[in-house]
């Protein structure tokens, strides 16, 4: 077993950090004003950064492969939102209503990008097929997922804090979409200089990451967070996230079976559509969700992504068996 996949994700680690810190030294008044600015500035950032760099002939190389990309989007954003919205449902009354949220907003997320393809990788997947699908996702989800909120949050939880349909979409078409254009549109000129950066745009992009994170999060502890949410209340978040974990992966496989998919699509359909973006929820959180409860949002999501990790590992390892025994 590769025993060093089951240590918690770095990043994530400091995310959790964040939280810490935010609920510690929370901004208020003037400073979560400027605050907020700064985290709408880093998020331009974030998203013409993955303009910048994602390249275009993977989403030309994607068309190719309709049938498999298709199967992977609908699990993503329509067999997930439905595992959110029952989760939800279960939920009701037993949970903070901004958590509550927050397991809808969960099943909305599109897949990772590093960790499913890893995992792919590892267990005997397909590889390019994993590297499309969550180049695909996580472009479609600029669009998909503040859809799927305005259509969904209303249904799972009532008072959503969310933003109205009409000045969602521009606030998503400013600050994701537009930077994200113009990413792609900048690509011929500063996509080499991009590339030979890779370590200094990782750094910003989890900067601009962890400042969305802070602010929503300073939000929601200036709102009272701690006051509202207990610690039998975190406990059992985890435990409803991890039944949708499960889930995600059972249901992922089955469906691969029932289609009769190869293997090694079976698997990178698997990891691809279980798998959810914290880097694409947090700053989509902090954009989407009005004041404190983009903070509350943002937690199932955390949870869900470094529980995954942990799943993924000995199940990629015992995946790989039949691969391994076969080539011998």
């Amino acid at each position: 077993m590769n025993w060093a996949a089951l240590i918690p994700d770095r990043f994530v680690m400091v995310l959790f950090g964040t939280i810490i810190f935010a609920s510690f030294v929370p901004l208020r008044g003037q400073a979560a004003e400027i605050g907020s600015t700064v985290s709408a500035a880093a998020i331009f950032l974030l998203f013409l950064l993955h303009g910048l760099r994602l390249p275009r002939a993977e989403v030309v190389q994607a068309i190719r492969d309709w049938r498999l990309q298709a199967i992977i989007a609908l699990f993503v954003f329509a067999f997930m939102p439905l595992v959110g919205l029952s989760a939800s449902w279960t939920m009701q009354g037993q949970l903070p209503a901004g958590l509550v949220t927050g397991l809808i907003f969960v099943g909305l997320l599109p897949s990772t990008v590093q960790s499913a393809i890893s995992y792919s990788s590892l267990a005997g997947g397909n590889i390019a097929a994993s590297v499309v699908a969550s180049a695909l996702l996580n472009l479609a989800a600029i669009i998909i997922t503040p859809l799927l909120v305005i259509l969904t949050i209303g249904l799972g939880s009532g008072d959503s804090g969310a933003a109205n349909g009409g000045a969602l979409v521009g606030k998503i078409m400013l600050i994701l979409l537009l930077p994200f254009c113009l990413g792609q549109l900048l690509q011929g000129w500063f996509g080499a200089w991009a590339k030979e950066r890779k370590t200094l745009l990782g750094f910003m992009d989890k900067s601009a990451i962890a400042t969305a994170v802070y602010v929503a999060f300073s939000s929601a502890v200036a709102g009272g967070l701690w006051q509202t949410v207990s610690a039998t209340e975190l406990a059992l978040l985890c435990g409803v996230v991890m039944v949708m974990l499960l889930l995600a992966f059972g249901g992922s496989w089955l469906l691969g079976g029932a289609l009769k998919l190869a293997r090694k699509d079976r698997i990178s359909m698997m990891f691809s559509g279980s798998h959810k973006s914290i880097a694409t929820g947090a700053p989509m959180a902090a954009l989407i969700f009005a004041g404190p409860e983009a903070g509350m949002v943002i937690l199932p999501a955390l949870i869900y992504h470094q529980i995954q990790l942990i799943i993924s590992a000995p199940l990629a390892n015992r995946l790989q068996r039949p691969v391994l025994r076969s080539a011998t």
